[in-house]
């Protein structure tokens, strides 16, 4: 068997010819459909709400009359809708912290295999909700969408990140950010007045949900589990081997076996954490902090802000209420071109500058955007220029801050912790989403147009932090990443170029077949 290079050779794309190889129909199949049936939806529920929000009042209004026999109380009403949007959030919340336990049982593919159900049933109870004269119904469905969201927004990276070859790992990880925002362009989309957004038609908005789910069950049941999972989880190498050949499209996989071989030796035989266990270990705490920083900034840096403000800038702009939809599917295909560009660059760029540059541009913008909102009243072309900072405040956080934090939560975690760290992350991201959707109306009230300044801070102090601790992991291994962290972490750290030393040999056993004898010094 081939010996594996030492820790400095370990990540050059040329040591081996076969990573050269271009990429297989297999593992975009499961890229692309894996996200279709779970990122694309979380994406979609995103903006789905929002063109037929008059007529879901208006049937909240007509199902309260018809029960009461008065018109709905103008404070009840609010809070229906309040709770019908925000929700979601919590459903998401639920969804990340059950998502460990889902994936301990049946997998990585398992698990978005097991969550189109809930899909399923989240389109039926929303498109059925007025039919049954239950509102009920709606709101109920929102949550059980919220929990598909939770455990896709964790299952998908995972899965993702396990099946790439490192030298792609981000070009595939940024499948989940790029069919977010088709999602959320598709649902722009659907919504306006000739398609689905109609007072007749505003049902079948959420009984679109069950496509992307039904394709996804009839394409990924024939496609691989996590090789990793299996081999180090499932302890079947055959199957795991059978996975490598698929998704890389080759026969000779020995490489990324004795790869991953080598990391669940380096773990001496851990078994998967706990949260809690995870929290108290000394060896990953920084990478905790750096995840939980990178989540907390994705949703606190202000994009969800944005669309308060969108329809308020393009009416000062002058432009008519019935045109306004058109005009807002540009932030949709600002979003998802964004995101493309970010996934064909991110494995030459890196993760690490896209973060900080999408963070900073995120304060640049928000900060010019602070300005052209105080004078807008003033300056009768001031309103075009406030649209374009909200363009740009897209376009810059889909070029990093939109896809990267879940992509790194996959690298900066080694196989034990990965499931307790996406549980983690994930918790930090709906709580996060939740207190945006619940503070930012009372903060803008305060502060007006001064609202941004709030995320400018954000985005400068998430920049400076990444810029400080986080170390590049585009093209390394997971355990070489590890190791970019030992020393902060005050772990041992083995010499240069000594990360795994090992001694393999060829012996045969009893029964004459060959057999490995490995010696491995790590460095835990």
């Amino acid at each position: 068997m081939k010996k594996p290079k030492g820790g400095h050779d370990d990540h050059k794309v040329s040591s081996d010819p076969g990573v050269e190889k271009s990429i297989t129909a297999c593992l975009l199949s499961a890229a692309f459909f894996g996200a279709l049936g779970s990122s694309f939806l979380y994406g979609y529920n995103l903006s789905v709400v929002n063109a037929p929000a008059l007529y879901i009042k208006a049937f909240y209004n007509k199902t309260w009359v018809e029960r009461y026999g008065n018109p709905i109380p103008a404070e009840t009403a609010t809070m229906l809708w309040s709770i019908t949007v925000s929700i979601f959030a919590i459903g998401g919340l639920f969804g990340a912290l059950s998502v460990s336990f889902i994936i301990k049982v049946v997998g990585r593919r398992g698990t978005l295999l097991l969550n189109n159900i809930f899909a399923v049933i989240a389109a039926l109870l929303l498109s059925l909700g007025e039919i049954s004269k239950s509102f009920e119904m709606l709101i109920i469905g929102r949550i059980v969408m919220g929990v598909n969201s939770g455990v896709a927004l964790s299952a998908l990276p995972m899965y993702l990140g396990e099946i790439s070859p490192r030298h792609i790992r981000g070009f595939i990880g940024q499948f989940n950010s790029i069919l977010i925002c088709l999602g959320v362009f598709t649902g722009q989309v659907l919504g306006l007045p000739e398609l689905l957004g109609q007072e007749s038609r505003w049902n079948f908005l959420f009984s679109f949900l069950a496509v992307p789910a039904i394709l996804q069950l009839c394409v990924l049941p024939f496609l691989p589990e996590s090789p990793r999972y299996l081999l180090m989880e499932k302890r079947d190498e055959k199957a795991a081997e059978k996975a490598f050949q698929r998704f890389l499209g080759k026969k000779d996989v020995s490489q990324e076996l004795e790869e991953v071989h080598a990391e669940a030796r380096a773990q001496d035989n851990l078994h998967t954490v706990s949260v809690l266990q995870m929290l108290r270990s000394p060896a990953v705490r920084w990478q905790l902090i750096t995840i939980i920083v990178t989540m907390a900034c994705y949703q606190l840096c202000g994009l969800n802000a944005i669309w308060y403000y969108t329809n308020g800038i393009l009416r000062e702009a002058g432009f008519a209420e019935n045109i306004l939809p058109y005009i807002t599917l540009s932030t949709g295909a600002v979003e998802t071109l964004a995101a493309i560009i970010s996934g064909l660059v991110i494995e030459r760029i890196g993760r690490k500058p896209l973060l900080i540059f999408g963070f900073s541009s995120m304060a640049v913008f928000f900060s010019l955007l602070t300005v052209f909102l105080y004078f807008q009243n003033s300056v009768a072309w001031l309103p075009y220029l406030s649209y374009v900072c909200i363009l740009a405040v897209i376009a810059a956080f889909c070029s990093g801050p939109g896809g990267i934090p879940f992509v790194l939560t996959g690298e900066l975690f080694e196989q034990p912790y990965r499931p307790a760290a996406f549980m983690i992350a994930g918790t930090v991201n709906w709580l996060s989403n939740f207190a945006v959707g619940l503070l930012f109306p009372f903060i803008q009230e305060k502060l007006q147009s001064f609202a941004f300044l709030v995320f400018v801070v954000v985005c400068i102090l998430g920049s400076t932090y990444l810029c400080v601790v986080l170390p590049e992991t585009k093209n390394k291994t997971f355990m070489d990443i590890s190791l970019s962290f030992a020393r902060i972490n005050k772990m041992p750290c083995p010499p240069p170029g000594h990360e795994i030393e090992l001694t393999l040999s060829i012996t045969p056993d009893k029964n004459g077949k060959t057999q490995e004898v490995t010696k491995m010094e790590s460095f835990f």
